[in-house]
């Protein structure tokens, strides 16, 4: 991923350097189980741990050196160790494939991956639950298709988006623990040349659980998983920021993202207020459901391996962490730094004259006798007179005869009670964030 949109913290997990690092791991992990199991001598273990040593980039640059001679790049990663750590080297990789030190290393870095997801979700639930309380009784217009439809609380839009990133969150913890598995299983997965004993040695050494059974690479199905677990989480984040840029548009104008000192809108308008942030992670999403695509196309590969997964992976591992990571991260402080005009919401509520309370005057009249029916004839005609004649809403009300005959003048005006829509907001919030205040 370009460095625009990468943070340090993910991007070295996918350098060059960080991968030689996991490589020599699996392989001196795998030479430990195979000393535990008699297969190797102690004496080579010693020898490997203690000249294998720590990869640079110019120990990296060294093996794609190699790489362009050998044109395999686990052949060439051995070669270097080979040069490094001597005789004792010819220990390493017996028996395996290397699928076992790719998939292997692949799941340790997946793995890994999620942990900093995992922080970056935290930040924006946290984010999220403290505007949320902050605005848990700022009354806003709701909209259905757009058009106003009846009062909510800005602060319960956000117990909505919390909700929805909680089962993000779970996701992508369930999606953790079916990547982090492991496979030193050898040549089309069957233990052929090694025992079980030490995949389950390196697994366990590394963290990992082993793959309960696998061909020459552990199936793509787990890839899958995870890949759309993220796009989820993007998709998510791309809904928040569609109605945060439909928030800001000039005539609603409810909430707006942070504009910073010195920022400018446009080269050509000096006036100009975008939404950019937003924007950026409605594009950013697309990218991921993409990758997730991709990673289902992964899933079928012929008989016990090929390698069409491989290059698929080498694009969408490292760009959809490291964009899922940059997206979080850009959407916390967009939330932090939101800024919400109540007074704005307010005006909107105002509108259209008080016809948002169509569905309390319609209940009401229910309520008191009217068949359904009649009642939502009454309602709608006077409704439509603001929007057709410009006419007050709650004046035609109070001229209507047949309202009138079953409601009093107060009556109707208790109908447009602005605290009857916040009325519940803590028992909502009881249940998204297990306290209401």
């Amino acid at each position: 991923m370009i460095p625009r949109y990468s943070r340090p913290e993910m991007a070295s997990l996918w350098s060059d350097v960080a991968r030689y690092r996991r490589w020599r791991d699996v392989e001196l992990a795998a030479l430990e189980g195979m000393v535990a199991q008699g297969l190797a001598p102690k004496d080579a273990l010693a020898d490997c741990l203690a000249r294998a040593g720590d990869f640079t980039e110019a120990d990296a640059a060294r093996i794609e050196e190699i790489e362009r001679t050998t044109k395999h790049d686990v052949i060439a990663f051995l070669t270097f160790v080979e040069e490094r750590v001597g005789p004792s080297a010819r220990w390493l990789h017996l028996g395996m494939t290397s699928s076992d030190v790719l998939d292997t290393s692949l799941g340790l870095t997946l793995r890994d991956s999620v942990d900093l997801l995992l922080k970056g979700m935290d930040r924006v639930m946290a984010a999220v639950e403290k505007r949320a309380f902050e605005h848990k009784h700022t009354l806003q217009m709701g909209r259905s298709h757009g058009i106003h439809a009846e009062p909510i609380t800005f602060g319960h839009k956000l117990a909505i988006w919390y909700d929805e990133l909680r089962r993000g969150r779970t996701r992508l913890v369930h999606a953790r623990d079916t990547i982090a598995v492991g496979k030193i299983s050898g040549a089309v997965g069957t233990f052929a040349h090694l025992p079980p004993s030490v995949e389950e040695h390196v697994c366990q050494k590394l963290g990992l659980k082993p793959a309960p059974a696998s061909s020459q690479v552990v199936q793509r199905d787990r890839h899958a998983e995870f890949f759309t677990a993220i796009a989820l989480v993007g998709a998510s984040l791309e809904k928040f920021a569609v109605e945060i840029r439909h928030l800001q548009r000039t005539e609603v104008r409810e909430a707006e993202e942070p504009f910073t000192p010195g920022q400018k809108g446009s080269s050509a308008m000096p006036h100009k207020r975008n939404p950019i942030l937003s924007e950026n992670l409605t594009g950013l999403a697309r990218l991921l459901r993409g990758y997730a695509v991709s990673a289902m196309e992964d899933v079928a590969l012929w008989h016990e391996r090929d390698i069409s997964h491989s290059s698929v992976e080498r694009v969408i591992g490292p760009d959809a962490t490291v964009l899922l990571d940059f997206m979080l991260h850009r959407f916390a402080g967009l939330v932090e730094n939101m800024r919400v005009y109540p007074e704005q919401m307010k005006k909107n509520l105002d509108l259209l004259g008080g016809v948002v309370n169509s569905q309390r005057l319609l209940l009401e009249l229910a309520r008191k006798g009217m068949d359904r029916q009649a009642a939502y004839v009454v309602v709608q005609r006077n409704a439509m007179r603001m929007f057709e004649e410009g006419v007050d809403f709650r004046q035609a009300l109070l001229n209507d005869a047949d309202l009138l005959k079953m409601m009093t003048p107060e009556e109707v005006s208790d109908c447009f009670s602005p605290g009857y829509h916040t009325r519940q907001m803590d028992a909502v919030f009881q249940r998204v964030f297990g306290r209401a205040s």
